[in-house]
């Protein structure tokens, strides 16, 4: 199936947490379609500083199941306040180091304008 012809992703594979490495390519193609004109996507990378402080990594956890229920919640609740929207946010859990992903959001709209705004409300 090419990416022009593929159905919407599943709810729960657009909201994710979880350890393994996150991909800015595979995000991404959850949100592509045919109606889509824009794509946005914020990438959360791990820094090496923080408050003036240096930093080799950061330890994210969370109460999965809960977490994961609030970011379905923003996903849908974005979705359903931008016409024609479809997206995706990946969180990844873990340590992580320097220069690694941290979330990876993705929005696609029919236009630009409200692809910023919805990509930006998923981080916010």
């Amino acid at each position: 199936m090419t990416s022009a012809a593929r159905p919407a992703a599943p709810p729960h594979e657009r909201a994710w947490l979880g350890h393994e490495p996150l991909s800015v390519e595979a995000t991404t193609a959850l949100v592509a379609h045919p109606g889509a004109g824009a794509i946005d996507v914020f990438v959360g990378v791990v820094r090496d500083h923080a408050e003036g402080r240096a930093v080799s990594s950061l330890e994210y956890s969370a109460y999965e199941s809960m977490a994961l229920k609030e970011i379905a919640r923003i996903v849908a609740e974005v979705e359903a306040r931008t016409p024609g929207a479809r997206c995706a946010v990946h969180h990844r859990l873990g340590v992580l180091r320097v220069g690694e992903l941290a979330i990876v959001c993705a929005a696609s709209t029919p236009h630009r304008a409200e692809s910023f705004l919805a990509c930006r409300a998923l981080i916010e």
